[in-house]
Formats: C-alpha cells, structure tokens, sequence
C-alpha cells in the first residue's frame, strides 16, 4: 500500500479489496467499502473513493452541518493535488459536453453545504465532479440537497454518501482525451449519528419536474444495486419527515 500525504489530504492506492471498516468524521458509521485499484481521499471537508477506470468517484461521503453554510462563492474548478492525473477526468474534459450530451458538472460533495467553510474550494476539485444531466442536476438532485440542508440545526447535523451506478451505457464525454465511463444513475442516503436513514436512488434521465421522494428506495434495493458494502443505517427514525417526505 502506498499513502501519498500532503497537508491533512491523502490518498491511499489499494491493490486487494479494503474489507477493513474505513471511520472517519465524515462517515461516523463507517465509510462505503473501497473498490481494489480505487483511491482512498480525505480532504478537509469529504471523504472519497475515486475509481481509476471510470474517472469518477464511486462514492462521496460529508456531514451537512450549518456552520459550513453561508453565501455562494463561486465556482473555481481545479484538481487535487494528491491524485494522479491520469485517475481523473480534467476541466477541459468537460469542453462542449452540455450540448453534445446535456451534462452539468455535477458536485458530489455539493459546493452549497460548504459555502461558509474555508476549504469550500475542495467541492471544486475535478475529482469531486460527476457528469450529471441538466435536468437532474438542476431538478430532483438539487431539491433533495437543499431539503438536507433544510432539516438541519445548530447541533443537529445530517451525514450523506452520495455514489454512482454503472447500470446502463452511456454516451462518452465529446472532448475527453481518457477512457472513461459516465455513470448511468446517482444514489444519496441521508442519515443521522444512529443511523436513521433514508436512501435515494435517481437516473440520469430523471425528468426535471420529478419529485426527489419519488425516488425513495428501500435498502434491499439499494444494497443490490450499489454491489458493495455500506454503513449499518436503517430506514426509521422518521429521516423521511426530516427531508420533507
């Protein structure tokens, strides 16, 4: 295993799958399990598991707390400095993709939860971004974050993992110069320090008039369809109220 550090950021290049429970402040119940070959990322603000094959990440995880709120500073893309450039997808990757194939860049760990922070800048790193359709990235997506933020308080945070889904194939990025593979759905849980729960699965043709409840799935399904081991949340506790369900 090699670990490349700098500053509070690392990455870690695992070869055999990670069976070990990953904890960390921003998955308190223990992060998603790590694919073999994936980087392991800690930033100030998120953790993520960036797939060298796709150029995505498989999964993203953050706590949703009000301190890290505040008023939008802007989009200012750029790349962590600890994955290898080859592992993901660059800025101009994403040149011309919007009308060729009607993507946005789609933030993982959503830049409107960390607007306040310091480290607001890390939601911007490319490896963070997702190519996501307009029309979900702007409709059931968005409203599903803001309900997020909406059902937190001073003391009272909320924890996602959001992850992607290569269930269908989809069209290539027009100006990307790597393989690469886009991700066919997204998945969101929203969960509590007791692991209240409740999980989400969308498609990117998610119409942008969809209801983001509409979109519930149970943990069976989720389970079945992530491939992979995920924390230990049930869906109880009332965290469908909580997200305005």
């Amino acid at each position: 295993m090699q670990i490349i550090n700098l500053l509070i950021v690392s990455v870690c290049l695992v070869s055999p799958a990670l069976s070990a429970n990953i904890y960390s402040p921003f998955c308190p119940l223990g992060c998603p399990e790590m694919r073999a070959g994936n980087n392991l990322v800690f930033t100030h603000i998120y953790a993520l598991s960036n797939n060298p094959t796709t150029k995505f990440a498989d999964w993203a995880a953050y706590e949703v707390d009000v301190v890290n709120f505040g008023p939008s500073p802007g989009r200012s893309w750029g790349s962590n400095p600890v994955i290898p450039e080859e592992d993901v997808l660059e800025k101009g990757d994403y040149s011309g993709a919007f009308k060729s194939i009607g993507v946005d860049r789609g933030h993982m760990a959503p830049l409107a939860a960390f607007a306040g922070s310091k480290y607001w800048y890390e939601t911007n790193y490319m490896s963070n971004i997702v190519p996501q359709t307009s029309a979900l990235n702007q409709g059931a997506w968005e409203e599903l974050e803001q309900a997020i933020r909406d059902g937190v308080s001073y003391g009272e945070p909320l924890f996602v993992i959001n992850g992607s889904l290569y269930e269908n194939p989809m069209a290539d990025m027009p100006k990307a110069n790597e393989d690469h593979e886009i991700p066919s759905a997204f998945y969101k849980i929203v969960y509590d320090v007791k692991g209240n729960a409740a999980a989400f699965i969308m498609e990117q043709d998610t119409p942008r008039s969809a209801s983001y409840c509409s979109k519930q799935v149970s943990l069976d399904e989720l389970k079945t369809r992530v491939g992979y081991k995920l924390p230990p949340v049930s869906l109880r506790g009332g965290m469908q109220k909580r997200v305005g369900c």
